[in-house]
């Protein structure tokens, strides 16, 4: 008895191993996992937040640099740690990159060959990110719980600034005048669509049977954040993206029950606010001013934590039933079989309610659609939450718009980056539209029916190794399971482990977007178009899901052996070197605009300033010798010095660089005006040619008419008085002649 209660005093009194020591002195280092999601959690977000709308050539201009450089060291890396399994994803990469060879050669055709040269360096960047998601499938594809993770964080991070932009106006957002959410991209739409993107993976993680259950508890106070500031964005595009997006889900994971739990309760509780804050003119009306704007935003503030409260009760609620008593698979085939039944219905209760209207199915239906694609249609759809019950848009109007710059060059469009430009020909408003509101009616635009099959080329790749990815090409065998009789042999169903899944609402995801895209410009808006790339590109890179995924624990030894490789080290180095070139050929315009930019202010200084204006004129036109901008300082520069002539010939040679673009007409219409009028007035009809809808040449147009006819009116009586005293001259001669 003594010795065995000596032995349990000696345990419980023994020193410490040495590793406890350590751990006390040391905390464990975190997963490289998580460390992953955290880093490209705030990769997306700094995206999202800096790059903004995709039109501020600054912030837009450095993230396409990072993304250049970022996209080249993955690349390299990838190459060089390549093992022997098949390159999946290279047909879609080549494609991608055929297309953005493609805007680049349009700069030889451009009607704008500075905005040719803008839109090329915005695909190759969007190609380096493509090439990015491929090599993460390659290095760390074991590592698809962190990307999806940082794609659920970081479309929640944006969506929830975009509502502190509303709940503390005075903070984010005291200049706002229009009541829908636009920060940060400073559109709506695209707003609306990063929060429709980030309900897909908050359907994975809520429904997900791997993982703690608080976490997947987030997944619900996550879908009713994302779904109030998607609705707050009153985006149309957003809600079809989001239904087409979550339908995909339903069809292709088989959590049906959990994914429909976290879709139900996130939506209600998003609804329940939304019907709240639409009843409040202070939080639905335009130019509401800042205090009342404050008061209201307080109130959202609360209701939106009182949301997120319940649901986040109601998640970790659902997810103690599922651990004490999880449904039996008899029950969870029914409900998938009745979700899946809801989601059929839905387009069929859609027709029956338009059959029982006042037009009837036939009438409602040729309505829509006319107010859809009628470019001359009345209907008015304003600027607050009723939006989102009409049915009419302006891009009709768009998309006209395009079809007309379309046949005008069928075969290669007007130059990528071209509808801005060449609009202005076909345009019945005066608005300055850059875009035509959809990625089909730009490219055709842009880049006529070359640019719209290399697009087709690459969705079909996408769709083909997106496909293998995630066995879509099982769900035929699947199917045939069922009938009687199975005719012909059936291969062995793939099973839905935890990665199939991830894979799957990857894809999902990507259709989203790919949706919205259709329909809007939000490819032009790097917060929405890198996550879903990134997406794109692990799906085509990854590989069919029932092999191993890579493993980034052998990633070093691989790139040692790599390096030992001449023609890998060379692959990469060629990499590498392709990328520093695209991050230079980004930096030129920006460099172009920073240096007129000085030019203007050294202008402003006076006399001693004009010299160094004058040179930095120069270096702007070296920089980016497709745009006209240059021309036009060093222009304004001349003429200032009162070196007329120099000025006209910059001017010039604007008009002879862009020929199609009715801005350098104008110009030098403008500055012959008051001194070659006549000249002027043939400038101008070129001008009004190409924008018959301009202000500002209409304005110029009038203005050398009435020069013109005052200088005649002025010749005319200068001739009347000429031949008055003429007439005089001769009557006095003749009255001295008289006796």
């Amino acid at each position: 008895m003594l010795p065995t209660a000596l032995s349990s005093v000696a345990v419980r009194h023994s020193p410490r191993p040495p590793g406890w020591a350590r751990a006390l002195r040391r905390p464990p280092r975190p997963p490289a996992q998580l460390l992953f999601g955290l880093a490209l959690t705030a990769v997306l977000t700094a995206i999202g937040l800096r790059a903004g709308g995709g039109l501020s050539p600054s912030p837009t201009t450095k993230v396409e640099i990072a993304l250049d450089l970022a996209g080249g060291v993955l690349g390299a890396l990838a190459i060089l740690a390549a093992s022997e399994r098949r390159f999946w994803g290279g047909a879609t990469l080549v494609a991608f990159a055929l297309l953005a060879l493609l805007c680049a050669v349009s700069i030889t055709w451009a009607v704008q060959p500075s905005d040719a040269w803008l839109e090329t360096n915005r695909t190759v960047a969007y190609v380096a990110v493509l090439g990015a998601g491929i090599a993460l499938a390659r290095l760390a594809g074991d590592w698809w719980r962190a990307l999806l993770g940082a794609l659920l964080a970081s479309a929640t991070l944006i969506s929830t600034w975009a509502l502190l932009s509303k709940i503390f106006p005075g903070a984010f957002a005291a200049d706002e005048v229009y009541a829908r959410l636009r920060e940060p991209y400073d559109y709506w739409n695209a707003v609306g669509l990063t929060a429709a993107m980030g309900v897909i993976p908050a359907l994975w993680l809520g429904a997900r049977r791997h993982g703690h259950g608080a976490i997947s508890a987030l997944a619900y106070p996550i879908t009713g954040v994302l779904i109030v500031t998607l609705m707050l964005a009153y985006s149309r595009g957003a809600l079809l993206a989001l239904a087409l997006g979550c339908a995909t889900w339903f069809l292709l994971v088989p959590l049906r029950l959990r994914g429909a739990a976290v879709l139900a309760a996130g939506a209600t509780g998003g609804l329940l606010v939304t019907a709240w804050a639409f009843s409040k003119d202070t939080l639905t009306t335009d130019r509401v001013p800042l205090d009342a704007r404050i008061t209201a935003g307080r109130e959202l503030g609360i209701a939106v934590l009182a949301m997120v409260i319940v649901l986040l009760a109601v998640g970790l609620a659902a997810g103690f039933a599922a651990a004490r008593r999880a449904p039996s698979p008899t029950v969870r085939r029914r409900a998938g079989g009745t979700i899946l039944t809801a989601l059929g219905l839905v387009p069929v209760i859609a027709v029956v309610a338009l059959a029982l209207s006042d037009k009837g199915l036939s009438g409602s239906v040729s309505s829509a659609w006319k107010s859809l694609t009628d470019p001359n249609d009345k209907t008015q759809v304003s600027n607050d939450p009723s939006r989102l019950t009409k049915v009419g848009s302006v891009r009709a109007k768009y998309w006209n718009e395009s079809y007309k710059i379309f046949a005008t060059s069928p075969w290669k469009g007007a130059g990528a980056g071209g509808y801005a430009t060449a609009r202005a020909r076909f345009r019945q408003d005066s608005l300055a539209v850059r875009h035509a509101h959809g990625y089909v009616a730009q490219t055709g635009a842009d880049l006529g029916v070359a640019g719209l099959t290399v697009s087709l080329i690459l969705l079909v790749a996408w769709l083909g190794a997106a496909g293998r990815t995630v066995g879509l090409r099982a769900l035929p065998a699947a199917l045939r399971r069922r009938l009687p009789g199975r005719l012909g042999a059936v291969p062995p169903p793939r099973p839905w482990t935890a990665e199939r899944v991830a894979l799957a609402t990857l894809f999902a995801l990507v259709v989203s977007f790919g949706v919205h895209s259709t329909v809007d410009w939000t490819w032009y808006v790097p917060g929405t178009v890198v996550p879903a790339l990134l997406a794109a590109g692990w799906l085509a890179g990854r590989g069919p899901s029932n092999e191993q995924p890579a493993r980034p624990e052998g990633t070093w030894a691989a790139l040692r052996a790599g390096a030992r490789s001449p023609w890998r080290v060379g692959a990469a180095a060629l990499a590498a070197a392709f990328a520093l070139a695209a991050a230079w050929s980004a930096w030129q315009p920006l460099r172009s605009i920073n240096a007129g930019n000085e030019a203007l202010a050294a202008l402003g200084e006076g006399a001693k300033g004009r010299d160094r204006a004058l040179e930095l004129a120069r270096e702007a036109r070296d920089r980016n010798p497709l745009s006209v901008d240059p021309l036009f300082e060093l222009a304004a520069i001349e003429s200032a010095a009162g070196r007329r002539d120099e000025a006209r010939e910059a001017l010039e040679d604007a008009v002879r660089l862009q020929p199609s673009n009715p801005a350098t007409w104008l110009r030098l219409a403008e500055f012959e005006l008051t001194s070659n009028p006549q000249r002027a007035l043939r400038l101008l009809k070129a001008a009004l040619h190409l924008d018959p809808h301009s202000p500002t040449g209409t304005r110029a147009y009038l203005e050398a008419r009435r020069i013109l006819l005052a200088r005649a009116q002025a010749a005319a009586d200068r001739r009347a008085a000429q031949r008055g005293g003429a007439a005089g001259r001769a009557m006095r001669q003749q009255g001295e002649r008289r006796p």
